[in-house]
């Protein structure tokens, strides 16, 4: 299973990769929407974990795109960021992210979301 990882926090990139790769994902990272984008288009992904904060697209940008594009529309998101306000938490549900998580988080956490992800496009 690929799964998509924008941010444009260089170490957190690194993270996500080490943990998730250890878990048995393929990862891709870009640490901007646009250049995520343009990875999306180009290569495909399975999943996608979004910051909301970044340059040239921010993620709800990127996921109002994802979400209206046929292709792309149904692929699961989630949500991974500082920002912890509820109208926050709000947008990202309105503009279509499947979860929300909050930074810092629990590696245990986040995989136990993205297995929960998994198990939905997996139809388990």
């Amino acid at each position: 299973m690929k799964i998509l990882v924008v941010d444009d926090n260089t170490a957190f990139g690194m993270l996500a990769t080490a943990l998730l790769n250890k878990a048995g994902y393929e990862v891709s990272v870009q640490d901007n929407g646009a250049l995520a984008w343009e990875d999306l288009q180009a290569n495909g992904a399975d999943m996608a974990i979004l910051d909301i904060n970044m340059p040239v697209m921010n993620g709800m940008e990127l996921l109002a795109k994802i979400r209206g594009d046929e292709r792309f529309k149904k692929l699961p998101v989630l949500m991974l960021t500082v920002r912890t306000q509820a109208e926050d938490q709000v947008e990202g549900y309105e503009t279509g992210a499947d979860d929300y998580l909050a930074k810092p988080f629990s590696n245990d956490v986040l995989l136990a979301r993205i297995k929960a992800m998994e198990r939905r496009i997996l139809g388990k």
